[in-house]
């Protein structure tokens, strides 16, 4: 397949790198940027034969197959539009949308037209998540409880990231995208998500949009996804998860420690990694970045999804939800309060799991709370009556 890259700036330049570092049959065709000079430099660097500063003949091109978005969030609907009116298989970067009615509108386009909709969230494909999942689905850890997803770095490269009514948001829009699907991915898609609490605040940064921000989502079996992101953390990209289930735990470190490790006076300079402060003393390089950041693996699952004729593991669909997470993350920041996630067209389970419903029974008196080995080598168990709910406590 044929690809047009909308788009010439930082995340189109990290999509071109993982799609010709695949040597697969899907390759590049064209770029189009807003600027013509710099769509004839991206064409240059990546050796295309085509380039040009009009969308609308980028996406028409009778030899383009799909069109991948990495565009400014306020330009993707209008780029989605066009893809829905030429017939285009459409991959789009995250966030979908600036607000869930957006990207709903965007769903709606790609379904109504029977064109494929891709979306780009890299980060539920680098390696360490897919196994993570493929654990917690085999059930490695058990019940999953409480996720947390953090993104946090000094700040995006772009001007417009930094325009609320471009971007939609601060680091929330941004970043919080990220977490949220990491931990849908996590507790399970078919969990619908009830209710968010969130905390948001301008701490660093003049701009209208908040700069960082914790939230809450609260899922219909009890579990809780935590997502932490800002724009104030100084010292490159901090990207981590946990997942803390009923019999185990995960902790993934995605970036800023990778085993590579690499101490330099700064003299020759240079690029080192993805949001790197710093050219001197004890630095973090990434091995490869688009690999660690799950490109590769992404646009592989997007392409023979296409293929095959089957839903890649991001969907329009699952953007859409994302949007509606974070629409009563910004609304619970104001009113500081739990507010209800609305999604006019949920896919998933319904049922609703009352907490405290997975009691361990120890015998046909007891549930288990506790058992514990002591230094001295006895077995300690806690127990709770189930009758007369008083706590107690035997050796083994």
């Amino acid at each position: 397949m044929k690809i047009a890259v909308l788009g010439s700036g930082f995340i189109a330049r990290f999509y071109a790198t993982a799609l010709q570092a695949q040597r697969r049959k899907d390759f590049i065709y064209t770029v189009y940027s807003r600027n013509s000079e710099n769509a004839k430099r991206f064409a240059e660097d990546y050796q295309l034969a085509h380039f040009t500063d009009d969308m609308e003949a980028a996406i028409s091109h009778p030899q383009v197959d799909v069109v991948l978005i990495s565009l400014p969030n306020h330009l993707h609907e209008i780029a989605v539009s066009a893809c829905a009116k030429h017939k285009k298989h459409v991959l789009c970067t995250k966030p979908l949308g600036r607000t869930a009615a957006e990207a709903k509108r965007m769903l709606q386009m790609v379904e109504s037209s029977g064109i494929f909709g891709g979306y780009l969230e890299d980060l539920c494909y680098t390696p360490k998540f897919l196994k993570s999942v493929a654990s917690i689905q085999q059930g490695s850890i058990g019940k999953v409880l409480w996720t947390k997803s953090r993104e946090a770095h000094p700040g995006p490269h772009s001007d417009w990231f930094w325009d609320k009514e471009k971007s939609g948001g601060g680091c929330i829009i941004d970043l919080a995208c990220h977490c949220v699907e990491i931990s849908r991915n996590f507790i399970g898609k078919e969990i619908k998500p009830l209710e968010v609490m969130c905390w948001a605040a301008t701490q660093v940064h003049p701009i209208e949009a908040e700069d960082h921000a914790i939230g809450l989502v609260k899922y219909a079996n009890g579990a809780i996804g935590q997502f932490e992101v800002s724009w104030t953390f100084r010292g490159g990209m901090d990207l981590r998860d946990e997942v803390m289930g009923t019999e185990g735990t995960i902790w993934i470190n995605s970036f800023l420690r990778t085993g590579f490790e690499m101490f330099s006076t700064g003299k020759a300079g240079g690029y080192v990694a993805e949001k790197a402060e710093a050219t001197t003393g004890w630095l973090f390089p990434v091995g490869d970045e688009a690999h660690e950041l799950g490109y590769p693996n992404m646009f592989t699952d997007m392409f023979d999804a296409i293929e095959n004729k089957r839903q890649p593991l991001e969907t329009f669909y699952d953007g859409y939800v994302v949007n509606a997470i974070l629409d009563a993350a910004f609304l619970s920041a104001k009113t500081k309060q739990w507010e209800p996630i609305t999604i006019d067209d949920w896919r998933g389970g319904e049922s609703i799991i009352q907490e405290g419903t997975g009691l361990i029974s120890f015998d046909e008196h007891f549930y288990l709370i506790k058992e514990e080995v002591l230094p001295n080598g006895d077995i300690k168990l806690i127990l709770k009556n189930k009758q007369t709910g008083e706590v107690v406590q035997q050796n083994k």
